[in-house]
């Protein structure tokens, strides 16, 4: 595996490979879940690139960006393991030079949900993902279904832009008690993890009722309640349609969003409801 960091490498190695690029995008410290990103575009493509760079953009004035984990040398090893060909690993500078002042901001799908509790914080990602794929230039793009609306202000970007780039959302990762695989996770308490566990369990018992015929808004109600019960404090739980706009009835293509904070940790999850 090549470790690159000058871009004018990138596009030399990029140029002399035949066959198809897959790009897994990361802020590094990878675990189960990163690594099934990184074997579901080695199956989808020849060559794989994984990038590690801890995004200043979509990082709000609360948010402790020097806190964020960072640990190149075993996310290396690890993605050499996997199979990777090049870990593309710029610097801060080489992404957002002296005088850059160009945004990408997704009208919409951005503002609610995770964007209204953190502003700023989706067009920092769809600049940087823009800026990857312009870097990168891979034929599919890898990213996780845990972050949904992240994934869906992608593919809209992407469309929207004429990318050109294929986007494969990969199933949510998870414990065997169900939490989500999340950097975030090594921040809870044992306690704080025990109960974490609530947060898929509150989201598929509204899942099942909804999918039952039951009222969205009582079940939300109640997922709301239980997290409330295990220590969370709720952010929000909403039902939402295949383009995130706010639904109130079990529909094709319906998932259950939720975020909440337990101790100093967020959480996000979310659920597709069972097909009528």
């Amino acid at each position: 595996m090549q470790t690159i960091r000058d871009l004018s490498e990138l596009r030399t190695w990029r140029a002399s490979v035949n066959g198809t690029v897959a790009l897994v995008p990361t802020m590094g410290a990878l675990h189960d879940g990163h690594m099934a990103l990184v074997a579901e575009a080695r199956a989808k493509a020849d060559h794989v690139v994984a990038s590690i760079f801890v995004n200043p953009m979509q990082f709000g004035p609360n948010e402790d960006l020097s806190r964020y984990p960072r640990r190149e040398a075993t996310d290396a090893a690890l993605l050499k393991d996997a199979g990777v060909a090049v870990l593309w690993a710029p610097d801060v500078a080489t992404v957002y030079p002296d005088g850059f002042a160009t945004t990408v901001s997704v009208a919409k799908l951005g503002d609610g949900l995770d964007g209204a509790a953190r502003p700023g914080h989706f067009d920092g990602v769809a600049t940087v993902v823009a800026k990857l794929f312009n870097q990168v230039r891979p034929d599919i793009a890898v990213f996780g279904e845990k972050d949904w609306q992240q994934l869906a202000i992608v593919r809209r970007m992407t469309l929207d832009l004429d990318l050109g780039v294929e986007i494969v959302g990969l199933p949510t990762q998870r414990d065997a008690d169900g939490l989500a695989l999340s950097s975030r996770n090594i921040y809870l308490s044992e306690e704080e993890r025990l109960n974490a566990r609530m947060l898929p369990r509150a989201l598929g018992e509204a899942a099942s009722a909804i999918g039952d015929g039951g009222d969205s808004g009582e079940a939300l109600a109640r997922a709301r309640v239980t997290l409330e019960k295990a220590g969370f404090v709720v952010d929000y739980v909403e039902l939402v349609g295949p383009d995130l706009q706010p639904a109130t009835e079990s529909l094709e293509g319906g998932r259950l969003l939720a975020a909440a904070k337990i101790g100093t940790t967020r959480l996000i999850d979310n659920l597709a409801l069972p097909p009528k």
